[in-house]
């Protein structure tokens, strides 16, 4: 497989580390990621993970102002992206078809040939005008996938909350992650 993973400046950032760190367990797994010049001054602000750890669970690391790297390309076939998470802004980009970085052309490549695109949006509240684009993209065939809290597992840590999402995410993409906690049903003797 070859998924590639755009980090948008949202917070959150996070999120992409153990994201990449389960793609890496899945065998013949190709990463392509684009970190966003948000994405590293978020990872700054929020992150005690050295960014280089990020950079290494990747088997290419692309500029996001690269605008003919390969994944740029339609006939460079990939089975689909992932971004996580997802600001705003790049949700607006996506939505519109305003391509003006590597991470937006690459969401605009996998939509255009019919890839599967995650996106994984962090902002609260959400306004109209985001939610609006959060339809659009649902529209145009982008999966949505918030990283909203879990209960019905038992999560004790953020972690746990994190690979929940993680979990999620990778569903959309046939992946089984070992650490993604399931709805298993109810117990009848409760």
């Amino acid at each position: 497989m070859r998924i590639i993973v755009g980090v948008s400046g949202a917070s959150g950032v996070e999120m992409s580390y153990y994201l990449l760190k389960a793609l890496r367990c899945v065998s013949d797994m190709e990463i392509f990621l684009v970190v966003s010049e948000g994405a590293r001054r978020t990872w700054e602000l929020e992150s005690e993970i050295p960014l280089e750890k990020l950079f290494a669970l990747a088997d290419h690391v692309e500029d996001n102002r690269d605008m003919v790297a390969i994944i740029s390309s339609g006939s460079f076939v990939t089975d689909g992206m992932i971004v996580m998470p997802c600001s705003m802004k790049s949700l607006a980009g996506i939505v519109s078809g305003y391509a003006d970085n590597l991470i937006n052309r690459a969401a605009d490549v996998c939509m255009k040939e019919g890839r599967k695109v995650a996106l994984v949006p962090r902002e609260m509240p959400l306004s109209r005008l985001h939610l609006r684009n959060l339809k659009e993209a649902a529209d145009l065939g982008c999966v949505i996938v918030p990283p909203m809290l879990t209960f019905y597992n038992g999560p004790k840590t953020m972690e746990d909350q994190i690979n929940h999402v993680v979990g999620k995410v990778l569903l959309q993409f046939e992946i089984t992650y070992d650490k993604f906690k399931p709805w298993n049903g109810c117990d009848e003797d409760a």
